[in-house]
């Protein structure tokens, strides 16, 4: 009889990170957003944020398939920017009119940030919400972008794009709390030191989230 030898998916590529996407363990994604990331660290602000007239957003996850060592795409804000002015984040904004589903936001919002076009982006799942202090409901979707993408960045909004391996991010060892004092409580955070770069506050407790939903 011929042995059939099939190759192991390598646990970081893109291919593995869709088919987790696709088949979370977490618990439903609707539901669940306390029981995740950062928010579990704190339920004082957690609660006050609850209280707030929440505006809807969501920002892309984009994981670029690249072999057995998928990346992730991350912005650096441009310093100018009334809200996260210089910080790391992912692609997106608000929720619009004219877009039908949270996942039509963040590849919009992709498009109109860095350039990358639509047809280089299958999105594979959602993250549980992220309720931000700022006074947002953030809906994180997961992507997998296929490799031969040009970036265009606007100015307006974008100083910087970097890329972080997969690998890196779902390292708990790489992520590091913190705390400090907002408003008269602490706030307890993640921050992810790379290279020169510090990934910390919204986009780093939606790393964290991910990690716990499919890497955990």
């Amino acid at each position: 009889m011929t042995k059939v030898h099939t190759r192991e998916v390598a646990l970081y590529s893109a291919a593995e990170f869709r088919r987790r996407a696709m088949h979370q363990m977490g618990g439903p994604v609707d539901l669940s957003w306390r029981e995740h990331g950062d928010h579990i660290l704190n339920p004082e602000i957690v609660a006050k944020v609850e209280t707030f007239k929440l505006r809807d957003a969501a920002v892309l996850v984009p994981v670029i398939d690249d072999g057995d060592e998928a990346r992730v795409i991350f912005t650096q804000r441009t310093s100018t920017l009334r809200k996260h002015s210089g910080q790391i984040a992912f692609p997106g904004g608000k929720i619009d009119g004219e877009d039908e589903t949270p996942e039509q936001a963040a590849v919009r919002e992709a498009d109109e940030e860095i350039g990358l076009k639509g047809s280089f982006v299958e999105t594979v799942g959602r993250l549980p919400n992220y309720l931000a202090s700022t006074g947002f409901r953030i809906t994180p979707v997961l992507a997998v972008v296929r490799p031969g993408f040009d970036l265009k960045l606007n100015p307006d909004e974008v100083d910087d794009v970097f890329e972080v391996p997969l690998s890196f991010l779902m390292a708990p060892g790489n992520h590091i709390r913190d705390k400090r004092m907002v408003d008269g409580l602490d706030r307890h955070f993640y921050r992810m030191p790379y290279e020169t770069r510090m990934i910390w506050g919204i986009t780093a407790g939606i790393v964290r989230t991910l990690y716990e939903r499919l890497y955990a």
